[in-house]
């Protein structure tokens, strides 16, 4: 593949990145810096770099590397002797935002439950509905758990086959070896 090809499906998948997460609610900005920061080499970028990269402005890159620090996705790092700051994505954190989505469906289904304790079978229709509720919850939970437990086995082999430990990308380790 020539890099002008190269170049021009990389722009595209940060584009597509970018309307991808913004269905899911995040801002497109958002999408677009980390579909970047997916794809960039090296894979610690600048304010600058990524501005240029994605043709947005400094302003609008600042607050939303800012909004993606505070929702763990993106870490700011420093270099030796430089005074500029690179951001990069925060090793693990798809493993992380997995375990908020399973903490999430836990605490739905534990409130579901106290519907169900308060309506009883008195209430058919109610009760049927928070049962729904309940039920489906429940299910996640148990199968988010269920998901984890296989990736991290995914990621396991992997580095076996590799002939390795997990990188702390794949552990969700940081350099200090903490989660």
């Amino acid at each position: 593949m020539d890099d002008d090809l190269r170049a021009a499906l990389r722009v595209q998948f940060v584009e597509d990145f970018g309307i991808a997460l913004a269905d899911l609610g995040l801002p497109r900005m958002a999408g677009r810096l980390l579909g970047h920061l997916l794809v960039c080499e090296p894979p610690e970028q600048s304010s600058r770099d990524i501005a240029e990269a994605l043709q947005a402005s400094k302003g609008s890159v600042s607050s939303t590397t800012r909004l993606l620090i505070d929702y763990g996705i993106v870490d700011r790092v420093a270099r030796p002797a430089e005074r500029i700051d690179y951001f990069r994505i925060r090793p693990g954190v798809w493993t992380k935002i997995m375990r908020l989505r399973l903490a999430q469906a836990a605490r739905i289904h534990e409130v579901a439950e106290r519907g169900i304790e308060l309506l009883h079978r008195d209430d058919l229709a109610g009760y049927a509905r928070i049962e729904e509720l309940h039920d489906f919850y429940q299910f996640l939970e148990i199968e988010y758990q269920a998901l984890l437990e296989r990736w991290e086995q995914q990621r396991a082999r992997r580095a076996a086959e590799e002939g390795g430990e997990l990188a702390p990308e794949r552990t969700g380790m940081n350099r200090g070896g903490a989660r």
